[in-house]
Protein backbone atom coordinates (compact mmCIF):
# COMPACT_ATOMS: atom_id res chain seq x y z
CA UNK A 1 0.00 0.00 0.00
CA UNK A 2 1.34 3.75 -0.82
CA UNK A 3 1.08 6.32 1.41
CA UNK A 4 0.85 9.78 0.46
CA UNK A 5 3.20 12.01 2.52
CA UNK A 6 3.00 15.56 2.61
CA UNK A 7 5.38 18.67 4.73
CA UNK A 8 3.75 19.32 7.35
CA UNK A 9 3.03 23.66 7.05
CA UNK A 10 2.42 26.17 9.32
CA UNK A 11 -1.40 25.79 8.64
CA UNK A 12 -0.95 22.13 10.27
CA UNK A 13 0.81 23.73 13.87
CA UNK A 14 -3.33 23.87 15.63
CA UNK A 15 -3.12 19.86 14.26
CA UNK A 16 0.00 18.91 15.58
CA UNK A 17 -0.47 20.85 18.99
CA UNK A 18 -3.82 18.71 19.83
CA UNK A 19 -2.38 15.80 18.79
CA UNK A 20 0.93 16.13 20.95
CA UNK A 21 -2.00 16.90 23.49
CA UNK A 22 -3.78 13.84 23.42
CA UNK A 23 -0.07 11.59 22.66
CA UNK A 24 2.68 13.20 24.52
CA UNK A 25 0.82 14.63 27.86
CA UNK A 26 0.71 18.25 26.89
CA UNK A 27 1.65 20.80 24.03
CA UNK A 28 5.29 20.88 23.80
CA UNK A 29 8.17 18.28 23.86
CA UNK A 30 10.93 18.80 26.37
CA UNK A 31 14.15 16.68 25.48
CA UNK A 32 17.23 16.90 27.00
CA UNK A 33 16.04 20.06 28.78
CA UNK A 34 15.06 21.70 25.15
CA UNK A 35 11.31 22.87 25.09
CA UNK A 36 9.60 22.19 21.72
CA UNK A 37 6.39 23.86 20.33
CA UNK A 38 4.42 22.72 16.99
CA UNK A 39 5.17 25.49 15.21
CA UNK A 40 9.43 25.24 15.24
CA UNK A 41 8.94 21.75 14.16
CA UNK A 42 9.56 20.60 10.21
CA UNK A 43 8.05 17.10 9.37
CA UNK A 44 6.08 15.19 7.37
CA UNK A 45 1.91 13.81 7.23
CA UNK A 46 0.95 10.73 6.01
CA UNK A 47 -2.12 10.24 4.33
CA UNK A 48 -5.16 12.52 6.12
CA UNK A 49 -3.00 12.26 9.29
CA UNK A 50 -2.30 8.56 9.55
CA UNK A 51 0.64 9.66 11.07
CA UNK A 52 3.02 12.65 11.38
CA UNK A 53 6.59 12.92 11.92
CA UNK A 54 8.48 16.42 13.66
CA UNK A 55 12.26 16.88 13.42
CA UNK A 56 14.90 19.72 13.48
CA UNK A 57 18.06 20.40 11.51
CA UNK A 58 20.39 22.13 13.46
CA UNK A 59 24.44 22.40 13.44
CA UNK A 60 24.28 19.14 10.81
CA UNK A 61 22.61 17.23 13.01
CA UNK A 62 18.90 15.95 12.55
CA UNK A 63 17.29 15.12 15.51
CA UNK A 64 13.31 13.18 15.67
CA UNK A 65 11.23 15.13 18.08
CA UNK A 66 8.06 12.97 17.48
CA UNK A 67 7.07 9.86 15.78
CA UNK A 68 3.35 9.25 15.69
CA UNK A 69 1.85 6.29 13.92
CA UNK A 70 -1.91 6.59 14.29
CA UNK A 71 -3.11 3.45 12.04
CA UNK A 72 -0.82 0.28 12.96
CA UNK A 73 0.54 -2.21 10.78
CA UNK A 74 0.48 0.38 7.31
CA UNK A 75 3.94 1.04 7.20
CA UNK A 76 2.95 4.55 8.38
CA UNK A 77 5.85 4.59 10.55
CA UNK A 78 8.46 3.29 8.12
CA UNK A 79 7.91 5.56 5.53
CA UNK A 80 8.10 8.72 7.85
CA UNK A 81 10.88 7.70 9.17
CA UNK A 82 12.36 7.09 5.56
CA UNK A 83 11.27 10.08 4.80
CA UNK A 84 12.95 11.94 7.35
CA UNK A 85 16.31 10.19 6.61
CA UNK A 86 16.37 10.79 3.32
CA UNK A 87 15.81 14.50 4.25
CA UNK A 88 18.83 14.48 6.55
CA UNK A 89 20.49 13.14 4.05
CA UNK A 90 19.79 15.86 1.54
CA UNK A 91 20.30 18.43 3.63
CA UNK A 92 23.75 17.10 4.45
CA UNK A 93 23.37 16.03 8.36
CA UNK A 94 25.92 14.00 9.82
CA UNK A 95 23.43 12.19 11.96
CA UNK A 96 19.94 11.49 12.45
CA UNK A 97 19.10 11.00 16.02
CA UNK A 98 15.97 10.75 18.63
CA UNK A 99 15.47 9.98 22.51
CA UNK A 100 12.78 8.36 23.92
CA UNK A 101 12.01 7.00 27.52
CA UNK A 102 13.19 3.90 29.01
CA UNK A 103 9.89 2.03 29.04
CA UNK A 104 9.23 2.30 25.46
CA UNK A 105 10.39 -1.08 24.61
CA UNK A 106 8.13 -1.04 21.52
CA UNK A 107 10.21 2.45 20.02
CA UNK A 108 13.07 0.96 20.99
CA UNK A 109 12.66 -2.29 19.33
CA UNK A 110 11.31 0.25 16.21
CA UNK A 111 14.32 2.19 15.97
CA UNK A 112 17.27 -0.43 16.46
CA UNK A 113 15.39 -2.35 13.16
CA UNK A 114 15.17 0.45 11.22
CA UNK A 115 19.46 0.94 11.49
CA UNK A 116 19.99 3.53 15.20
CA UNK A 117 21.62 2.59 17.72
CA UNK A 118 21.46 3.49 21.17
CA UNK A 119 24.35 6.53 22.20
CA UNK A 120 23.68 7.90 25.24
CA UNK A 121 21.08 7.14 28.57
CA UNK A 122 20.25 10.12 30.88
CA UNK A 123 19.22 8.40 33.89
CA UNK A 124 16.57 10.40 35.42
CA UNK A 125 15.89 13.07 32.96
CA UNK A 126 12.39 12.34 33.04
CA UNK A 127 12.28 13.62 36.91
CA UNK A 128 13.33 17.00 35.73
CA UNK A 129 11.14 17.13 32.29
CA UNK A 130 8.40 16.23 34.80
CA UNK A 131 9.00 19.33 37.45
CA UNK A 132 8.48 21.74 33.57
CA UNK A 133 5.70 19.28 32.64
CA UNK A 134 3.67 17.77 35.77
CA UNK A 135 1.11 15.78 33.27
CA UNK A 136 4.03 12.93 32.59
CA UNK A 137 3.21 9.82 34.74
CA UNK A 138 5.37 8.12 36.82
CA UNK A 139 4.57 4.95 35.42
CA UNK A 140 5.01 4.20 31.79
CA UNK A 141 4.15 1.45 29.09
CA UNK A 142 4.38 -1.88 30.59
CA UNK A 143 3.93 -0.44 34.27
CA UNK A 144 7.77 0.72 33.88
CA UNK A 145 8.79 2.93 35.77
CA UNK A 146 9.31 6.44 34.07
CA UNK A 147 12.82 7.89 34.55
CA UNK A 148 15.09 7.82 31.73
CA UNK A 149 15.66 9.55 28.21
CA UNK A 150 17.65 7.04 25.90
CA UNK A 151 19.29 8.53 22.89
CA UNK A 152 19.42 6.77 19.67
CA UNK A 153 21.63 7.35 16.20
CA UNK A 154 22.14 6.57 13.03
CA UNK A 155 24.70 7.85 11.43
CA UNK A 156 24.69 9.30 7.62
CA UNK A 157 27.93 8.65 6.11
CA UNK A 158 29.39 11.65 3.81
CA UNK A 159 28.34 11.69 0.41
Amino acid sequence: MTLALRRLTVGDAPRLRQLWTEEWAGDTMIVHGDVFRPEQMEGFVADDWAGVVTYLVRDGECEILSLNSLEPKRGVGSALMEAVVEEARRQVCRRVFLSTTNDNLRALGFYQRRGFAISAVRPGALNETRRRKPAIPFVGENGIPLRDEIELEMPLPAA
